[in-house]
């Protein structure tokens, strides 16, 4: 049995369920709250991009849902169906955080920048890392094992960076709704909800890694 697995893993696991079964239930639950302004999370994006003085971003819809995601390769803000052409308080709120990502890359934003730089180290890591690390110890290759740790804590690094990413895009969309008076408090409110439940996935996913890596770190020492 591994007990490092059960102790450090599993229980992460266990979060990263949790937390996305509260991102699909809150953003369904506001889904179906309407704005009093009743703008679009399209307009809602253009607008925010506008007010914080941020050009050459193209908003555009995405097929799928909860596949927001802001992609500085070709400046492109990409919104789901569910909230592109919606006029809802999780529509709005979903592309204000796409927003705050624009508007951090925009402003030279140091942690993104950083993040962008281990995308590539994190694919390698979280692919070949553990590999490297299981045959090394299956073999007893001491260099193996070191390397495919090291990889590994590249894809750990990258998921703990990417925790003030997410929290600093959030904490830009609230001020930025609020200080162009988009919403009203009682929206905003519900926007920290479904940003919050989102930011929790954000969390058991860096936990989950985390987890793993010191597992595997721990059986390598077993091993010693």
């Amino acid at each position: 049995m591994d007990i490092y697995y059960l102790i450090l893993v599993v229980p992460a696991l266990l979060l990263s369920f949790i937390a996305q079964g509260m991102v699909k239930s809150t953003f369904s639950k506001y889904s179906s709250v309407k704005i009093e302004r009743n703008i679009t999370g399209a307009q809602a994006a253009n607008y925010l991009l506008q007010k914080n003085d941020v050009t050459g971003v193209t908003v555009k819809p995405i097929s799928g849902s909860l596949t927001d995601n802001f992609n500085p390769t070709d400046m492109t803000l990409n919104l789901s169906e569910p909230v592109y052409n919606v006029s809802s308080i999780a529509a709005v709120g979903v592309a204000a955080h796409e927003t705050g990502h624009a508007i951090q890359h925009d402003k030279g934003y140091l942690p993104i920048k950083f993040r962008s730089m281990l995308v590539p180290v994190a694919n390698l890591g979280s692919a070949a890392g553990p590999l490297l690390a299981i045959l090394g110890l299956s073999l007893s290759f001491s260099f193996l094992v070191d390397i495919g740790l090291i990889l590994f804590f590249g894809s750990v690094l990258f998921y703990l960076v990417t925790l003030p990413v997410e929290f600093n895009a959030s904490s830009r969309a609230l001020k930025t709704l609020k200080e162009a008076g988009v919403m009203n408090d009682k929206e905003l409110k519900g926007v920290k909800k479904v940003l919050g439940a989102a930011a929790m996935t954000y969390v058991a996913s860096a936990l989950v890694s985390l987890g793993n890596f010191i597992r595997f770190f721990l059986l390598t020492k077993r091993r010693d």
